[in-house]
């Protein structure tokens, strides 16, 4: 099984439901992310270059306030994205 959604099951920028869908249906955390990572990258036959941090890869990362592996539905709540390694989105810095 592949991550991902037709258009209409969930509005863009929703789509990050789905791991919360594949828990509920059955499957662990971390099968529900491997979905969108890693057999998502050998099923589009791009096992080389995305689907693991690794060198040589794109780089691309999210972050979240929290563990997925204990509460998926964190990955609905994304606060820090690095694209081909260069950062894209992350926390304001606090005032201090």
């Amino acid at each position: 099984m592949i991550f991902g959604t037709d258009g209409g099951v969930y509005p863009n920028g929703d789509n990050a439901k789905q791991f919360a869908k594949m828990v509920e249906w059955g499957m662990t955390p971390l099968e529900a992310i491997q979905t969108a990572t890693v057999t998502a990258a050998d099923a589009l036959g791009r096992a080389s270059d995305v689907g693991a941090v690794a060198v040589g890869r794109f780089g691309d990362l999210i972050g979240v306030a929290g563990d997925p592996l204990s509460d998926v539905t964190v990955l609905q709540a994304v606060t820090f994205v690095m694209k081909s390694g260069e950062v894209i989105k992350q926390p304001a810095q606090q005032k201090r």
